[in-house]
């Protein structure tokens, strides 16, 4: 494309038509624009259309559109072409920062992005004088110039907050200091000097604070790796000037808004999160400092109100001081029984309290109420850091503080009995202390794993709890019964067990609750109970204790996914697939109903998919359905198809490219069901299966693959008869796969099942081929991962076709080739096999080598008979040898870059695992002595000189115990 005006034009209505709201305007134009975006000068089109454009809603269209395109496409994938020319990317690189630091804030914020995507991959060996080009600018003086510097650095420098350690992390973070610690750290005090010269201008005030936010987020990341040399020796600058602005109070600076923090609440918020560091990493050094930020921190904490635009700096204040309380060196600052009440009083309590907001947030906020109490995700609620605050405390003085709280707890929960009504947060308080008191440790998986022993939690359930649970209307108190669903959830394993079974059918009740909240409780305390282990690791709860409720709960769970709010509910649908797991075949009598009500609602969310973690789960309880039915009647397969296929066809023909792997996945369970020929609805699908398009997607391949392998496994002569046509696209499809390092062992699964499964005569024309082309990969780039699948294909091969026709195809190829197959990769690298069916594979094929093919007893081949043997010894009884070079370490990890539909394997759906030489051969080792019986019968006295003259003592001893356990012996 060239940089004409007429281009640009061209690019400026397309990107109008990417705005409208009618899809059949928008999705041409995104069309267009995803067919151009390969072309040369496209970004750099973008960013002439973004500074020059007339108007603001194109040039804010052509920012957003150009970070996208970085984001898509500026990583250089290994295998893959590179998606922008060279010269782009050094246009693209001179001319970013400038044009970012001249646009308007919310354009300098995509290019921000974009310079940080590319920083990620090029910074610093490929864009060596970014950090110059940035410090540079600090001296301009013009702050909207300063914050797009600082607010690209922070995006470019967070990433350290949570980078594994390793020398080259070190060697960048060092470069950045070099560069960036001195000018950041006289900024910082420049900034705050204009701070008191312009005390009374606020819009000065506004623009100088967003950046001391921004300074105060990057002095976080340049220290969380480690305390650098530079902010050691400055550490007075900056720990004296955060002390001074958290104590600052300007009436200028204070907003009126309830719920959005101001910026002066953000710079505090930072400042403690920077204290809290400091405190945990590095407490010696900042010892000096601590007692006037814990008296600040402690003073802010007392002074704040309960307002939701302070949650975030309360939450972080109080995780300040947890984090100090816990060290065993400040203990003594809190030794004082005073201090402990008062803890206890001004800052717990009144932050554990159920305020008006939360309310809010539980009525008509349901969701992110949710993920933040359930899923840990409330960080930075004053509810989470008075929790984490508790418990701190308790590390030391576990006795005072349980004494102090059992006071409120009691108090709280008398004033709920006087008038419960009115005083039901009182007891949701109570219910809260309880909790954060009792849970010393806990995890997503188990619950709470240890408990503090001076809380009766089973009494506490049963006087308090199970009421609520019990009372006649599961709508009255919404919030008491999410508490205490929770509390079953948390405790369930310090409850005993009979009084958790009393309370499945309490909680089977829930699920038909109207508050969002309290159904999504019951259905997520349901699906942990249901995992829960009892002894000799079989569910603690068994089907035959649920078999009273079966129905009931099957009936609610689906019922309760069409109460308003929960149509796509993902703590519903996991709950549906752990008790289809649990019940097993009780669930068989009303697999009609609830297959119909999973395609039902499998056609109205295929529609537009929003809920990854919904439809993995509805997709795993396909499977179950399918599964548990088929188990117990194989035939029943034909009326899943029934209920499926017409859904599935559509989710294929509108490519809905969410749910492709997953409908592949049940397709191959489906077909791996079958006993004998494919049906024809799976033969007319065959060809669509090979087509180029479906390949290109990452998410695709594994279950395309497998899908292939089951029409392999249940159809090959049917393809070799009625679809050989399509044969060489297979073959494409598995040429493609080799090519490349990430799939390259998807490759070699579709190849061994067409060499088990198909016949002979109809793949005979390729098989040269095939092996040309691994030939050629291994000269091009051999890494341990295709020479293990390469070892297992050839001995797979050796075993279907014979080992004179293995060494025949090798030496057709190239003269000698089978010699030097075994010299250089067969006998040096067996030992990298690793699998029990993998192994096998192995040996049985090298045995073959060694006995059955004339050319190794009688050429020039002779030579590596012994040490063939030799390694075949080794892997039945050496050690896995799992060394991988060093630049292949990192070469299996699947690294998508941009957003593609990843794939997600469902559990459910599993695939045996299949031995092809099956009961052909049960024992190796035995199998191994007695084909070298048979061989020593037909050349008598050749085997025992060739073993007693080069194998090794030790080998020798192991062959001889194979020969005794055979009951054979070598002539």
């Amino acid at each position: 494309m060239e940089l004409s005006d007429a281009n640009l034009q061209t690019l400026t209505e397309y990107l109008k038509k990417t705005l409208d709201p009618d899809p059949a305007i928008r999705r041409p134009a995104e069309k267009f624009l995803e067919s151009v975006e390969g072309s040369q000068n496209y970004p750099l089109l973008l960013l002439t259309l973004l500074e020059k454009s007339q108007e603001n809603v194109i040039k804010v269209c052509a920012s957003v559109t150009f970070k996208n395109y970085i984001k898509r496409n500026w990583r250089i994938v290994e295998d893959e072409p590179n998606k922008i020319c060279e010269s782009d990317r050094i246009a693209i690189k001179a001319n970013i920062v400038p044009l970012m630091l001249s646009s308007p804030e919310q354009i300098q914020k995509q290019l921000s992005d974009a310079i940080s995507i590319i920083g990620r991959e090029d910074f610093p060996q490929k864009w060596p004088d970014l950090l110059t080009e940035m410090v540079n600018r600090f001296q301009s003086g013009d702050f909207h110039v300063i914050n797009g510097v600082l607010r690209t650095a922070h995006s470019l420098f967070k990433r350290y907050r949570h980078e594994f350690k390793s020398n080259e992390l070190w060697t960048e973070i060092k470069l950045v200091l070099d560069a960036f610690a001195l000018p950041l750290t006289n900024l910082f005090k420049a900034t705050i000097e204009l701070c008191s010269t312009h005390a009374n201008d606020a819009s000065a005030l506004k623009v100088l604070f967003s950046s001391l936010i921004l300074i105060a987020k990057l002095f976080y990341s340049l220290n969380f790796q480690d305390l650098p040399e530079f902010f050691e020796d400055n550490m007075e600058t900056w720990m004296t000037n955060f002390h001074s602005l958290l104590t600052l109070d300007n009436k200028l600076l204070q907003t009126d808004d309830e719920e959005e923090a101001g910026l002066l609440e953000l710079l505090k918020s930072q400042i403690c999160d920077n204290a809290a560091l400091y405190a945990q990493k590095y407490d010696e050094e900042f010892q000096p400092y601590l007692p006037r930020f814990v008296t600040a921190i402690w003073n802010l904490l007392v002074t704040t109100g309960q307002e939701v635009k302070y949650d975030l700096l309360v939450s972080n204040a109080i995780q300040f001081l947890a984090s100090v309380c816990e060290r065993p060196h400040y203990k003594h600052l809190f030794e004082d029984q005073n201090i402990l009440t008062s803890i206890c009083e001004k800052v717990i309590v009144p932050n554990m309290e159920f305020r008006a907001a939360d309310e809010e947030a539980f009525e008509d906020n349901s969701e992110e109420y949710i993920r933040r109490d359930l899923e840990g995700s409330d960080i930075d609620t004053r509810r989470r850091a008075a929790c984490d605050l508790v418990r701190g405390l308790c590390k030391f003085f576990e006795g005072p503080v349980t004494g102090i709280f059992s006071g409120y707890v009691n108090s709280m929960l008398q004033e709920y009995a006087k008038n419960p009504s009115v005083n039901w947060k009182h007891k949701d308080a109570a219910i809260y202390l309880v909790t954060s008191l009792a849970s010393k440790a806990q995890t997503q998986k188990h619950g709470i794993t240890q408990a503090n022993e001076l809380v009766n939690l089973t009494e506490f359930f049963v006087n308090h709890i199970q009421p609520d649970l019990k009372s006649a209307s599961v709508n009255e108190f919404p919030v008491l019964k999410a508490d205490g669903i929770k509390y079953i959830m948390i405790f369930r394993n310090q409850v005993p067990k009979e009084q958790l079974l009393v309370s499945i059918p309490l909680l089977i009740n829930h699920l038909q609750a109207e508050s969002i909240v309290v159904h999504t409780y019951a259905a997520h305390a349901l699906e942990r109970l249901f995992t829960m282990r009892g002894t000799n690791n079989t569910t603690l709860i068994t089907a035959a204790e649920m078999a009273p409720f079966v129905e009931v709960l099957l009936t609610n769970l689906f019922k309760a996914l069409t109460l308003p709010g929960s149509s796509e509910n993902e703590y519903i649908m996991k709950a549906i697939m752990r008790s289809f797991s649990l019940l097993q075949e009780s669930i068989i009598p009303y697999i009609p109903s609830v297959i119909t009500q999973l395609t039902q609602k499998l056609l109205a969310v295929s529609k537009n998919p929003s809920k990854p973690h919904f439809n993995h789960y509805m997709f795993e309880s396909i499977c179950l359905s399918i599964r548990i039915t088929c188990k117990a009647n194989p035939d029943a397969v034909g009326s899943f198809e029934e209920a499926l296929f017409m859904v599935f066809t559509e989710i294929l023909q509108n490519d809905v490219q969410e749910f492709i792997p997953y409908v592949f996945q049940v397709m191959s369970l489906l077909l791996e069901m079958h006993k004998n020929e494919i049906p024809s609805s799976y033969m007319a699908l065959f060809p669509h299966l090979l087509q180029p398009v479906l390949w290109e997607r990452t998410g695709n391949i594994p279950p395309l693959v497998r899908l292939l392998q089951a029409y392999l496994e249940r159809g090959a002569n049917t393809i070799a008869s009625a679809a050989a046509d399509k044969i060489p696209g297979l073959l494409g499809v598995f040429q493609k796969l080799i090519a490349s390092k990430a799939n390259d062992h998807q490759g070699f699964y579709l190849l061994n099942s067409i060499i088990e499964h198909m016949p002979p005569a109809s793949v005979d024309q390729y098989r040269k081929q095939i092996f040309i082309l691994l030939f050629q990969r291994l000269q091009n780039s051999k890494t341990t991962k295709f020479i293990k699948s390469f070892l297992v294909f050839i001995n797979l091969y050796c075993i279907k076709y014979g080992a004179l026709a293995l060494q025949e195809i090798f030496d057709s190829i190239q003269p000698k080739m089978f010699g030097m197959v075994l010299e250089k990769i067969i006998i040096p690298e067996i030992q990298k096999v690793s699998g029990q069916v993998e192994k096998k594979i192995c040996a049985v094929g090298i045995t073959k080598i060694l006995t059955e093919c004339p050319p190794m007893m009688d050429t020039e081949y002779t030579k590596l008979w012994t040490p063939l043997l030799q390694a075949l010894i080794g892997l039945f009884e050496l050690p896995e040898d799992d060394t991988i070079p060093d630049e292949e370490h990192f070469i299996d990890i699947e690294d998508t870059p941009g957003y593609q539909t990843a794939f997600s394997q469902l559990a459910f759906a599993g695939k045996k695992e299949h031995d092809p030489v099956g009961q052909m051969v049960n024992n190796p080792r035995i199998h191994l002595a007695q084909s070298l019986h048979k061989l020593s019968t037909a050349c008598p006295g050749r085997v025992p000189s060739m073993l007693n003259t080069s194998l090794n003592a030790e080998a020798l001893q192991y062959l001889q115990g194979y020969l005794q356990a055979a009951s054979v012996t070598l002539l």
